[in-house]
């Protein structure tokens, strides 16, 4: 199979899967992979029967290794820089001969699955493993077919990931010999030199974040999301460590997903069919439902053992701090069985404001959620990274800035086009960091209170309360909400020097403005108008 230049996909079709290579392994159960896995010495089974594998040189993504194919479909679509690194057909045909001829002698695991569990904006994805363990994730992080559709299986994308290829940058124009490029116009993903599974998974969520909104409208979303017994829904967005994770994890309410979702006019949906949790620090008395959920046949990515046990020892990062559990979502007890669910009633803004400044909740304005969408603010605090002394702001434009193919205003004025259809919606920003000061000097919000202020926004307790503006930032903040200390409500009152807080205030909101200069040029007037006020 030669892809000429121009072409489509050539592995569209259920023929070529027979000659890719000498063994072709299709659609095995989880069961099976794992066993398999064993078997070739690739693994070792934990105590609670959770097969632990080694994704090799690469516990993460590599950013700057992810290309996109330039061409008729992304030239002036896709927005190009540090995030969309253009390459030519010629490097991606180049790529894809030479890790076809590489298949040719060897054994394959092959999987056809869905991206997508509204199946109006579906796709239909086939993923080429060269490793059994790589092939498990795929089963439980994309939707699996039932017997029936994969009768009728249709391939559309395909992605192929070989870890043990390698390219040679001077020949084949890739910066280093690991790499990921996707090509929209033969619908394709070329992974190679890196064993990291959650490549595949971010890559496809690239695509629907293209394909979405060009084609459909359809809001695609870095967020978790959980549902009522009214069939209310709610979405948290968050960098890591600002509780996205926790916050959605609630036992009276189904999880629609953990990471990805689309907003269509009238549902959101899940992307995928299982969740990739983090495994750093993981107890059963913080995150039951995670604990619970690494059992037989879910898979732990570069865990260690406690010494001469199969016991995980989840606070050992001697291979890295990005530890991750990967499992069907229907191993989280209290997960919708179709990840479906209405428009959102609630949408959460989570943050870890390590300086003190924002208010533990307030209510935005349609031109704020906006803002603070493309903003994307959270900070991290003194010894989270080596160097980090004091609290460092970190900006990704809607929560994902490195999945976003499309500039990030797009998605912002299409979250705003959904709030002006739906009205009765409520976007909250939600401070789960410090009070009473920054770090060092003031102290983290408990849990508790955050969770009384989530539980009163999602059953309308906060609907009729009296609010006030934020002088700096504009937002609203609640004057009452039950179960929190009155005081805790406007963080100004819980700063024992008050001037102190407004020039810090005034600091924060400096680099909010500074940030937003990357995307102003882009944003319509009504987005402008939410910058806070210095």
């Amino acid at each position: 199979m030669v892809m000429e230049m121009g072409q489509p996909n050539p592995l569209n079709t259920s023929d070529s899967l027979d000659s890719l290579a000498a063994t072709v392994h299709l659609n095995l159960d989880a069961q099976t992979l794992v066993e398999q896995t064993i078997q070739r010495g690739q693994g070792k089974l934990s105590d609670h029967g959770a097969l632990c594998i080694e994704t090799g040189k690469f516990t993460g993504r590599s950013p700057k290794d992810r290309f996109i194919v330039e061409d008729d479909y992304t030239r002036s679509v896709v927005d190009w820089g540090d995030i969309n690194i253009p390459v030519t057909t010629a490097v991606f045909d180049n790529l894809f001969q030479k890790m076809e001829q590489y298949l040719k002698d060897k054994e394959v695991w092959v999987r056809q699955c869905f991206a997508g569990a509204d199946s109006g904006y579906r796709l239909n994805v086939t993923v080429i493993n060269t490793l059994p363990w790589a092939n498990l994730f795929c089963h439980h992080l994309f939707l699996r077919p039932t017997a029936a559709e994969l009768t009728n299986f249709s391939p559309e994308w395909t992605i192929v990931q070989i870890p043990e290829f390698l390219a040679d940058p001077e020949v084949d124009g890739t910066r280093q010999s690991n790499f990921s490029i996707i090509n929209f116009t033969k619908k394709m993903i070329l992974i190679g030199g890196t064993g990291y599974t959650g490549e595949m998974k971010k890559g496809i969520f690239s695509v629907l974040n293209c394909i979405l909104p060009n084609e459909h409208q359809v809001l695609p979303m870095h967020c978790s999301a959980n549902e009522g017994d009214n069939g209310d829904s709610a979405l948290f967005f968050g960098l890591s460590g600002t509780g996205k994770t926790t916050l959605s994890a609630d036992v009276k309410r189904q999880l629609i997903g953990d990471d990805e979702h689309g907003w269509t006019d009238n549902s959101i949906f899940n992307f995928e069919g299982g969740c990739y949790a983090k495994c750093i620090d993981l107890t059963e008395e913080k995150e039951p439902e995670i604990f619970a959920a690494i059992r037989e046949t879910t898979l732990l990515e570069n865990i260690q053992f406690f010494p001469d046990t199969n016991t995980v020892n989840y606070a050992d990062t001697t291979t890295t701090e990005n530890t991750r559990a990967a499992y069907p979502i229907n191993f989280i007890e209290n997960a919708k069985e179709v990840s479906i669910s209405n428009v959102p009633k609630n949408i959460f803004f989570l943050t870890c404001d390590a300086f003190g400044v924002l208010p533990p909740i307030s209510k935005l304005t349609k031109a704020q959620a906006m803002y603070h969408f493309i903003s994307g603010y959270t900070a991290k605090v003194a010894g989270t990274e080596v160097g980090v002394t004091e609290p460092q702001t970190t900006f990704s434009a809607c929560f994902g800035k490195v999945f976003l193919p499309l500039h990030p205003t797009r998605y912002a004025e299409l979250l705003g086009d959904k709030l002006d259809k739906h009205t009765d919606v409520n976007v909250w920003l939600i401070n789960t960091g410090w009070t009473a000061g920054a770090f060092g000097t003031g102290n983290r919000i408990s849990l508790k209170y955050t969770r009384a202020m989530v539980q009163a926004a999602i059953e309308g307790e906060l609907n009729d309360v009296s609010y006030t503006a934020h002088p700096i930032f504009g937002v609203l903040m609640p004057d009452s909400c039950a179960n929190v200390p009155t005081e805790l409500l406007d963080p100004k009152k819980t700063w024992a020097d008050q001037e102190a807080y407004d020039k810090q205030a005034k600091a924060l909101a400096s680099l909010f403005i500074k940030n937003f200069e990357n995307y102003a040029d882009k944003a319509n007037a009504e987005i402008r108008s939410a910058s806070p006020i210095v």
